[in-house]
């Protein structure tokens, strides 16, 4: 298993409609990503719209992010919630992922 930490930016403005967007999620778009082998996924909101997350994966990093890539929900998110995401490049955001480095884990 490997444990995922990351961080997102969405654009401070944004916040609040996107948080209510994944307060209602789309029911396939959690059956994706069971589907796909994640669990054990929070995201936290740090208040200035950074957000920082957490999921667990049978597979590697890339492998569960290829998995999503090639689900027809998962495209449709992405181009759903990129108007709320900073982004220089107009770039999907799960494609904009900034992966963090496990570095001490308690069980």
């Amino acid at each position: 298993m490997e444990r995922i930490g990351f961080l997102l930016k969405v654009k401070k403005e944004k916040l609040e409609e996107y948080k209510k967007h994944n307060q209602n999620i789309w029911p396939e778009r959690l059956v994706s990503f069971r589907q796909a082998g994640w669990h054990n996924y929070p995201i936290f909101d740090h208040g200035d719209g950074l957000l920082s997350g957490y999921f667990e994966i049978e597979l590697s990093f890339q492998a569960a992010q290829a998995k999503m890539a090639v689900r027809e929900i998962n495209l449709r998110r992405q181009i759903f919630v990129a108007p709320y995401f900073d982004s220089p490049d107009n770039g999907r955001p799960d494609e904009m992922i900034l992966k963090l480095d496990e570095i001490f884990h308690l069980d």
